[in-house]
């Protein structure tokens, strides 16, 4: 495990985090990542966060249901055990296709979901008993707090301190975090 210790700025409004991560940044300074009780709106184009390719591995979690249940149906319904259903009988797969559409459908859904909540959880490194990485409690409930590594950046802490100051924080506090899983 790896520990490095990081500048936080505890604001109690998500317009005055928004507008505190743009002044500090005019000075240079490299923000790594801003925590909130709720979504902000324009805070990820501040940050430059990058768009998510989470929907792409849906999108081909639900492509591998989809030829899950297809396979899975026709061997089944056509190959292992065809019935005579209502005097329709089973003789291949696409006089049956209608039968199977909800049943395919329902399947494809399960594992997009599934494995979407799979993928987010490994790469977000949220793995059930791992402790919480917000900075400060109050974070969840009604503050607002921007992430500054003195390390990512050229200025002092103190320099830092000071630039967090002229903007309208609450708080200013250090706190060390678990960076790396080794």
């Amino acid at each position: 495990m790896t520990k490095e210790k990081y500048l936080y700025g505890l604001y109690n409004d998500d317009e005055l985090l928004v507008d505190g991560i743009k002044h500090v940044q005019s000075k240079g300074i490299k923000v790594n990542d801003a925590y909130s009780p709720f979504p902000v709106h324009g805070l990820e184009d501040v940050l430059g966060i990058k768009w998510t390719r989470l929907a792409i591995a849906a999108f081909l979690f639900g492509l591998t249901g989809l030829a899950l249940s297809m396979l899975a149906i026709n061997y089944f319904m056509i190959i292992d055990w065809p019935m005579n259903i209502g005097g329709k009988p089973s003789f291949n797969f696409y006089e049956n296709l209608p039968a199977f559409v909800p049943i395919i459908f329902e399947f494809t859904v399960l594992c997009a979901a599934h494995g979407m909540a799979i993928t987010y959880f490994f790469r977000n490194m949220t793995f059930p008993g791992m402790p919480a990485r917000n900075p400060h409690p109050r974070t969840t409930d009604d503050h607002f707090a921007v992430e500054i590594s003195p390390e990512g950046n050229e200025m002092s802490v103190e320099d830092l301190k000071s630039a967090l100051k002229e903007t309208e924080v609450v708080e200013i506090f250090e706190k060390e975090r678990i960076t790396k899983f080794v």
